[in-house]
């Protein structure tokens, strides 16, 4: 019989805030054995985080939790910070969700994911950076010397996400809480990664809490599965129970609302046939953008290779590769964030590679941009009001009152309700968080929305609202997307249009049924064969 690693029972967490007690989690339970999968399903806010994060000591200090949290039979609940400092790392490895914010900007990747080695004194010295290469290229990095060189702000929200995953694993731990491990990455390297960690709870007897919004996941990967709400448990069993045979109506709305493959002709959410002679939206010739090397400056790297697309109204055009394929790299060009290094952009008609100043500001009241890490890109002094209003101040568009007035409509419609305006973005979940980020980006109705991965930090239920109301809004007002994303199932079901990126050059591009039903490139059809399979 299999030994229980982990055994939580009654545990319930209360949060601070204005003088009150408001609850976060109630009558939480989770047991685990060695070599064993269990998976944390729900929305955003329904207490998964908060439950692990009670688990390990990391709680904030307006928290109390009451309970039991028993690690091989030792009591954690009110343990001391000194022994927590001494689980954390080496017996209890935790990936989180946001790697922005949990990498420390000013330190190169390789002393932050040796921390625990270095800690937990598990390694001589000499040989801690051949231990940090082998744990990065085992998170599915290439190139591990560069990137092992690297700050965190030179490398993509995916690769950073895969550096967690290496620190999560330097200190051999027996419990791994892997917080949305994948929301950041593409399907490949998700496969990859999930592959890894089934393979350490398999053969080396690790145990593996997956949190995570999406269900399909779960059901393929874990052997149990939670699934819960607002702080409670409303479901648990066996993955395959969950997902095909559940009688509760939340779960039930969790499984329907997962994104499937559209492979055939079907209806499109953005579906909208451009006429001819309408001048497009965004217009992208031959682009290019190369870097110097930082090892050698003799050199240049070539992030972006003639690039060409155009986006034309009412329709969304998507851009999908692996991360690091230049996705990011040719929507920044795009924004005029990065100076191309040759090549043509051309917005509403007008040939914008070279401009500046105030022409410049003039073209971006009309593009904004939904980014993949929320909490990065959002001002934690100010109160979600005026992050979703600072578009229409910055642009001198209507008066204070209109623009509160906004505020709170678009607050309602990415599903949050009015009291949320006198409130900061460290008071939100991170899908919370991505919510305020894609309302402040309609702010100011824009005729193009660069979406960069802007449903990533949800779970499905608030994705198919924010999808669906991308859609609305792209069919009453005529908004073009540049949709990046590495979700391909979100994709066929949303773009009108796809191109496939790999190593900085699209390798295959056209209408998003031909592209999916019939892809003819080998590297499209790895991506899509990863995807089903994940």
């Amino acid at each position: 019989m299999t030994e229980k690693v982990l055994e939580i029972s009654g545990l319930r967490v209360d949060y601070e805030v204005r003088h009150d007690y408001l609850p976060a989690l109630r009558d939480f339970a989770l047991e685990i054995s060695e070599g064993e999968i269990v998976a944390v399903v729900g929305e955003s806010g329904s207490g998964k985080s908060t439950a692990m994060n009670a688990m390990i000591g990391l709680l904030p200090s307006n928290a109390r939790s009451a309970g039991s949290i028993k690690l091989r039979g030792e009591e954690l609940n009110g343990a001391g910070e000194k022994r927590m400092r001494q689980i954390r790392g080496r017996m209890v490895g935790y990936v989180p969700q946001d790697p922005m914010t949990s990498l420390n900007p000013t330190k190169r990747i390789l002393p932050q994911v040796a921390e625990p080695l270095v800690l937990h004194k598990l390694s001589p010295r000499s040989e801690i950076r051949a231990r940090v290469l082998d744990l990065l290229r085992a998170a599915g990095l290439k190139d591990v010397e560069r990137v092992a060189a690297s700050y965190p702000h030179e490398l993509s929200g995916g690769m950073k996400q895969r550096v967690l995953i290496a620190a999560a694993f330097a200190g051999d731990p027996d419990v791994i809480i892997a917080d949305e491990p994948t929301s950041a990455l593409d399907v490949t390297v998700s496969q990859q990664i999930m592959d890894h960690f089934e393979g350490l709870v398999r053969e080396h007897g690790k145990s593996l809490i997956l949190i995570t919004h999406d269900l399909a996941l779960a059901s393929n990967r874990a052997d149990r599965t939670i699934v819960m709400r607002q702080g409670r448990i409303v479901e648990s069993g066996t993955a395959a129970h969950v997902l095909e045979e559940s009688t509760d109506p939340y779960t039930q709305l969790l499984a329907s609302k997962t994104p499937q493959f559209a492979f055939d002709a079907v209806e499109r959410m953005t579906a909208h046939t451009p006429d001819e002679r309408e001048e497009p939206v965004l217009k992208v010739v031959s682009l290019f953008k190369n870097y110097r090397d930082r090892f050698d400056r003799s050199k240049q790297v070539e992030a972006v290779k003639d690039v060409g697309f155009e986006i034309h109204p009412g329709r969304t055009f998507a851009l999908i590769g692996e991360s690091g394929s230049g996705k990011t790299t040719t929507a920044r060009l795009c924004l005029r964030l990065e100076e191309p290094t040759s090549g043509e952009i051309e917005f509403l008609g007008e040939d914008i590679t070279h401009v500046r100043g105030r022409r410049l500001r003039e073209v971006r009241k009309n593009v904004s941009v939904v980014y993949q890490s929320p909490f990065s890109s959002l001002d934690p002094m100010m109160s979600i009001q005026h992050i979703i209003s600072e578009p229409l101040t910055v642009h001198g568009i209507g008066d204070r009152v209109s623009r509160a007035r906004r505020a709170t409509d678009l607050l309602d419609a990415v599903g949050l309700p009015e009291s949320y305006l006198t409130r900061r973005v460290t008071e939100l979940s991170g899908g919370q968080r991505q919510r305020i980020g894609i309302a402040r980006a309609l702010a100011s109705s824009p005729k193009l929305v660069v979406c960069d991965e802007p449903v990533s930090a949800l779970d499905v239920v608030v994705q198919d609202q924010v999808m669906n109301l991308l859609g609305e809004l792209q069919r009453e007002f005529g908004v073009a997307y540049l949709f990046i994303s590495h979700d391909l199932a979100l994709v066929s079901n949303f773009a009108d249009d796809v191109a496939i990126i790999n190593d900085g050059r699209i390798v295959e591009a056209g209408d998003a049924r031909s592209i999916f039903a019939n892809p003819q490139n080998p590297y499209t059809q790895r991506l899509l064969d990863a995807a089903v399979n994940l």
